[in-house]
């Protein structure tokens, strides 16, 4: 039987049974768990320490996240200089499938992990109908994160950086980008970063701005009330021809067909 859970997409129906907490554990800390009772959400916020289930063993550091299901036993320990900083919680999700295997894996975004926990402890501690449903989403997501990390690994620092320069051309695509400035932003040789542009997204990073410069057009064409040649201008397009040829080749139909039509 095909559970329900993280891989299908589904949402979940999530119980919290205890408060999102926060602890820096203590210089002398260690832990042997009983048998859980119940899921349990652990991530490493900061601090170098171990974790070991069942044989298996984990180096601790920032990003690493676990969910561990009932049953489990797990053990940790730690650094007494740098010392853990963990949050989680306990929790329930009747029989949807949420616990990886390995029960652990590295979120890459620990900004965006650190946002969901600060967000998920305040929202819960409003301790409103509206706060615990917010905790309750935030705590979702980080499930997924887990899920994601550990079903689709192999994406590495260096593939955050280039999707984040990808990002920013698809935020401001009339700049006057290059490849050379692209790569500069990246932190990586020319070579270096169209080869992890190309592998990540599929199309050379000097493809990728005309598609992006193409889907904002569309937008610009759609919604506003731009003229073909003042969209091309702002996109900084000095041949109007030439954007009409691209706009074509991309979306299979001219600049002027994606303006409303105008009322008689």
């Amino acid at each position: 039987m095909t559970h329900r859970g993280l891989g299908s997409g589904e949402p979940l129906r999530i119980t919290l049974l205890s408060p999102p907490t926060f602890w820096r554990c203590e210089a002398g800390w260690s832990w042997v768990s009983r048998p859980l009772q119940d899921h349990l959400l652990w991530c490493v916020l900061d601090g170098r320490g171990r974790l070991e289930l069942d044989g298996a063993e984990r180096e601790l550091h920032p990003g690493i996240c676990a969910v561990f299901a009932p049953g489990d036993a797990p053990t940790a320990g730690h650094d007494p200089r740098r010392r853990l900083l963990v949050f989680g919680m306990h929790f329930d999700v009747g029989a949807a499938a949420v616990v990886p295997e390995p029960r652990w894996g590295e979120v890459l975004d620990r900004e965006l992990l650190g946002m969901l926990a600060r967000t998920c402890d305040a929202s819960y501690r409003r301790r409103d109908p509206l706060g615990r449903r917010q905790a309750e989403l935030c705590l979702e997501q980080l499930l997924a994160m887990i899920w994601d990390a550990v079903h689709n690994p192999g994406r590495s620092t260096t593939d955050g950086v280039v999707d984040d320069v990808a990002r920013q051309i698809r935020q401001d695509p009339s700049y006057d980008w290059t490849v050379t400035e692209m790569a500069h932003r990246a932190a990586l040789s020319r070579a270096q970063f169209t080869r992890r542009f190309v592998a990540l997204l599929g199309m050379s990073p000097a493809q990728y701005l005309i598609q992006s410069r193409i889907d904002r057009a569309h937008q610009l064409l759609a919604e506003g009330g731009m003229t073909v040649t003042q969209v091309a201008g702002t996109l900084g397009y000095t041949d109007v021809p030439y954007f009409s040829r691209q706009y074509k080749q991309r979306t299979g139909r001219s600049p002027s067909d994606d303006r409303p039509r105008t009322r008689p």
